[in-house]
């Protein structure tokens, strides 16, 4: 089984733990918040003592945003075979990360990422601005044709 260890920016960590116990309330998962001003070997040493000492059990690390702080931590985690680190954490990748939790960490990690890049897409264009949309059955079926002044300033169709 595939541990999980969020490490982000305070209180993404939290909060992220607290959508995947909605979720899957049954399945643990640890949380680190790094707040500003917080000493990254401090981060690290609690970090490791989640990861279990010297010899870390299988564990998915997710972080927020590569080249912060928080994945610069968890980076200094990744041990192959053991810790894998994943930045760029959203929800879709912590659900797959959950789901796929019996896999190896290799196998597991591939999901993960997979369901955040899915995760990800464009759900619906807005309006042009200023446009209003006319009903399908609109009785004025002039309303599509522009108008324009004549000489006399009246407007035609």
């Amino acid at each position: 089984m595939v541990r999980l260890l969020l490490i982000a920016h305070a209180p993404l960590a939290t909060a992220f733990r607290a959508v995947a116990a909605h979720a899957f309330p049954d399945t643990p998962v640890e949380a680190i918040d790094v707040a500003p001003g917080d000493d990254p070997r401090d981060i690290e040493a609690q970090a490791r003592r989640h990861l279990g000492g010297a010899n870390p059990v299988a564990t998915l690390v997710l972080t927020d945003v590569f080249g912060a702080t928080p994945a610069n931590v968890a980076q200094r985690l990744a041990d192959a075979g053991r810790v894998r680190v994943l930045a760029g954490l959203n929800v879709p990748m912590l659900w797959r990360a959950l789901n796929y939790a019996t896999l190896p960490l290799d196998e597991a990690a591939a999901r993960a990422v997979a369901g955040g890049a899915q995760g990800v897409m464009s759900v619906a264009l807005p309006r042009p601005q200023n446009q209003t949309i006319s009903p399908a059955h609109d009785a004025d079926q002039q309303h599509h044709h522009q108008q324009r002044a004549d000489h006399a300033g009246q407007f035609t169709a």
